[in-house]
């Protein structure tokens, strides 16, 4: 069996696939009120990843997630000295 060939969509059929909504991306929009040292460091990861806000919080937020599951789990978070190799115990309250 052939496959028929599909028409070119219309110009308002194509702008109407690019106007998506964020609810119908999945998308939960939030607004946050920062206090001045965290949106300073916010500022700060900007220029030395060259990420956008959205990106910097979404990965903060999995970041987080991730260290809590893993203290509940009992585990702990280690940081070793590349130079060293001295370990210190990361304990997050």
């Amino acid at each position: 069996m052939e496959a028929t060939p599909r028409a070119r969509p219309r110009r308002w059929e194509v702008l109407m696939m690019v106007k998506k909504t964020d609810s119908q991306l999945g998308l939960d929009r939030i607004s946050v009120s920062l206090i001045p040292k965290a949106a300073e460091e916010l500022e700060s990861l900007q220029g030395k990843t060259g990420l956008s806000k959205t990106d910097i919080v979404n990965r903060a937020i999995s970041l987080y997630s991730f260290i809590v599951e893993e203290q509940s789990l009992e585990q702990d978070m280690l940081l070793r000295d590349q130079r060293s190799g001295e370990l210190q115990r990361v304990h997050l309250l």
